[in-house]
């Protein structure tokens, strides 16, 4: 499970800002997910116990933000929603495109330290 990895380097980017910050803890994590990162969102949420234990963010909330794929279509001028298996071709009009602008995020959106 590459999701527990992925968590141990979360947590050790929070916990760094945590520290900059002059908190002791920290109660809440946000992550964005894009639908291609690779990344199980149902994972993440289930090694995050495992990631966190013995650290600043143990018994911190876990918020995951899915974030589907999509494609500009220079041939539609438009944004298009893909899945994993879009093959570089726009699903309207069927043009070759492989302008991915959304889909393969994996990052850390807000982290919630107590006052």
């Amino acid at each position: 499970m590459h999701e527990l990895g992925l968590l141990r380097s979360v947590v050790k980017a929070v916990e760094a800002a945590a520290d900059a910050a002059g908190a002791t803890a920290v109660e809440g994590v946000g992550l964005r997910v894009g639908q291609l990162s690779g990344a199980v969102p149902e994972a993440l949420k289930g090694a995050w116990p495992i990631a966190t234990a013995g650290t600043k963010l143990a018994g911190a909330a876990l918020e995951v933000e899915e974030v589907g794929a999509a494609i500009w279509c220079a041939a539609c001028a438009t944004e298009q929603p893909v899945d994993q298996f879009y093959g570089l071709r726009c699903p309207a009009c069927d043009a070759p495109c492989g302008n991915l602008i959304r889909g393969r995020e994996f990052e850390v959106v807000f982290a919630d330290v107590p006052d």
